[in-house]
């Protein structure tokens, strides 16, 4: 069990509004407060608005994850947003599964461990699981409310009616995770998506007719492998600085050690230590925001193929009304096809191409603040280290 298992509330969750987010002060929401327990986790969703759709200017409401996932999903499912990027600043990424188990078993096997660890060892390794334990809990909660501040930002999200109940209906939205044959359907509507798109890319011939488009098609598709490579390469130096900082075992049984492999423990002990903070900003500043931008770059490849597949349908709809004019037969209902897939193409195109060039902003934006602040860091712990390694040097050869 974590140390807020029991149904109590953490300390204050540091605000995400760090994050680069654009819009106006009349919708405002964040998370306030959080409560873990065993399966689950309840987040306190407070909001200041001043839209005229509210009935009152301040209200919260105790949301779960799941109900977090059905917002999402009924921003992607929803045609309208066909040429918005499910990205940050538009519909983001859906906040990542509360996920505990790790740190709470690490918590049951120190409660029924070996009799030999002395109580102050026991208590020191203790806090360090907890202080583990707080960091993914903070990590959650602050990907939560990143997740809601998203779509408060964006000028059209923010007006969805399922946005407005999420935040001010105050009873349970009773919804439910995906069961088996609905989550199945979702994986073969991706593989009929991603069949189609290779038809219409390569068997079907059909041509880009928008330089901008294929160039940044292209680029998109270098852009995602790239990015997930050096998401799974941080996430391997991240693990590599975790393993480096597990529970302490027992200290030396020996009474007449000498003292110098005491100091020498001690300050292996600190370095063990400053791994571990090493490893949390990697998580937090790296780790976490490549994989932010690989889910990002699918979404723009998918907001691509959508206007792709538009394309298409407006293709096939003037050859249908070649066909329907050479046979005089049905012209005018061709024709009220052809302008409805014509209009829904150039829709798709007009939004579709300034997502493309707020995400390239935002992309460049958020990875520069990132890396100075990850940066930044680094060299700070990297003379906590330095210093340390100095101070030991010097009691070492101060001793007899």
């Amino acid at each position: 069990m974590g140390p807020w298992a029991s149904g109590t509330s953490p300390p204050p969750q540091p605000s995400a509004r760090s994050v680069d987010l654009q819009g106006d002060s009349s919708l405002q929401v964040e998370i306030s407060d959080a409560v873990s327990e065993r399966d689950k986790v309840k987040f306190t969703v407070q909001t200041k608005s001043y839209l005229p759709h509210f009935a009152q200017t301040e209200f919260s409401v105790v949301r779960q994850h799941e109900e977090f996932i059905w917002l999402h999903d009924a921003y992607v499912e929803n045609e309208e947003y066909a040429g918005l990027i499910v990205r940050m600043g538009r519909i983001p990424p859906a906040p990542p599964k509360p996920d505990f188990e790790a740190s709470r078993e690490k918590l049951q096997k120190l409660g029924e461990g070996d009799s030999s660890v002395t109580r102050e060892e026991f208590a020191k390794m203790k806090q360090e699981l907890e202080a583990e334990y707080l960091a993914i809990f903070k990590k959650t909660v602050a990907m939560h409310e990143v997740f809601l501040q998203r779509l408060a930002a964006h000028p059209t999200l923010r007006q969805d009616h399922n946005f407005f109940v999420f935040l001010e209906y105050s009873q349970d939205l009773s919804v439910r995770g995906k069961n088996r044959k609905e989550l199945l359907g979702g994986f073969l509507r991706n593989i009929v998506k991603s069949a189609d798109e290779a038809v219409i890319t390569g068997m079907s011939g059909l041509k880009e007719v928008d330089d901008f488009f294929e160039h940044e098609r292209t680029f998109l598709l270098e852009y995602h492998t790239r990015i997930r490579d050096a998401c799974l390469r941080a996430d391997r130096v991240m693990h590599s600085h975790k393993c480096t900082q597990g529970p302490r075992g027992p200290g030396f049984p020996v009474p007449s050690a000498q003292r110098s492999f005491f100091k020498l423990a001690e300050l292996f002990e600190r370095l063990r230590k400053l791994e571990g903070r090493v490893a949390s900003d990697e998580d937090l500043k790296l780790s976490d925001m490549l994989r932010y931008y690989m889910r990002d770059s699918q979404a723009a490849k998918d907001l691509l193929y959508r206007r792709l597949r538009a394309l298409a349908d407006y293709e096939n709809a003037n050859k249908a009304l070649d066909k329907a004019r050479t046979r005089n037969r049905e012209v005018q209902t061709a024709e009220s096809h052809q302008q409805l897939c014509c209009q829904r193409f150039e829709r798709l195109s007009d939004s579709a191409k300034q997502e493309l060039m707020d995400f390239k902003s935002r992309r460049v934006s958020s990875f520069r603040k990132n890396l100075i602040e990850l940066a930044e860091l680094e060299l700070k712990h990297a003379k906590a280290s330095t210093m340390l390694l100095r101070n030991t040097l010097v009691t070492l050869k101060g001793e007899p």
